[in-house]
């Protein structure tokens, strides 16, 4: 099997961010701070320590800012010092060197079939992963990958069970509530993100593609597309109360997608 290093993780990162509007009239979404450092930090994070170092960002809305930040990672990270006088900047700490990063504007108003369709010349290996830059995760990505591997496929959509936001009534013909259940795991599976793609995916893609729609279901159609089922943790960051929510998981001092 090919080694985790040389896998592409490509970061869709470049929507609009409509519902975390007063946020992201500054930032892109998946610069949006969790604990101090932008969530794309965060997944990608979590990508290193289970063995991936090649990382494609697929940028669009302000995406100068993702690169900016990138460009200058050891600086935003770490405490340093620049001796003005012999033109020298010193990183204070260590800090992870052993990965690759290539950021890609893939314009502002593109759909997600479409931003994978354009960095396909960055795809040189036969398999690639593909997430959203806006959601965590306690993924085993080597159980994910052996799954992918398994069944001979094109696409692995992971899925997984989301908590309800609201408490779940089973109320009697005469209103009376017969059961509670507070913010319960919902019965129906959901796409988390976290795919993995074999390079045959671009023959479903086009500039104007959009992943959650028609590729999907054109792979359903086919019998190519399996789900990888996620029984742990999940959870995307669309609006600020789910912003505040991993911040506040974040504080705990016991985040679930934090393995390093």
């Amino acid at each position: 099997m090919i080694k985790l290093s040389e896998i592409p993780v490509v970061l869709l990162a470049g929507g609009l961010g409509t519902r975390m509007r007063e946020a992201s009239e500054l930032l892109p979404k998946p610069m949006i701070a969790i604990g101090g450092k932008p969530i794309l930090w965060h997944i990608i994070r979590n990508f290193q320590f289970q063995g991936f170092r090649n990382f494609i960002i697929c940028g669009g809305y302000k995406v100068d800012v993702i690169k900016n930040y990138f460009i200058n990672l050891p600086a935003f990270t770490h405490d340093f010092t620049i001796d003005f006088h012999n033109e020298s900047m010193k990183i204070h700490g260590n800090y992870e060197k052993d990965f690759s990063i290539t950021i890609c504007d893939t314009g502002e108003n593109t759909n997600t079939g479409g931003r994978i369709h354009s960095i396909e010349p960055y795809i040189q290996s036969n398999i690639f992963l593909v997430t959203y830059g806006d959601g965590l995760a306690n993924l085993n990505l080597n159980e994910l990958l052996s799954f992918h591997d398994s069944h001979k496929k094109i696409a692995t959509v992971s899925a997984s069970k989301p908590i309800s936001r609201f408490g779940l009534l089973n109320i009697d013909v005469n209103r009376k509530v017969e059961s509670f259940k507070e913010k319960p795991k919902m019965k129906d599976w959901v796409s988390i993100g976290y795919f993995v793609f074999n390079k045959e995916i671009f023959r479903f893609l086009n500039p104007n593609s959009v992943l959650e729609i028609e590729v999907m279901q054109n792979l359903s159609a086919s019998g190519e597309l399996m789900a990888y089922l996620h029984e742990g943790f999940w959870q995307a960051m669309d609006t600020p109360r789910e912003a505040s929510l991993l911040n506040d998981i974040w504080s705990s001092k016991n985040a679930p997608w934090c393995n390093w």
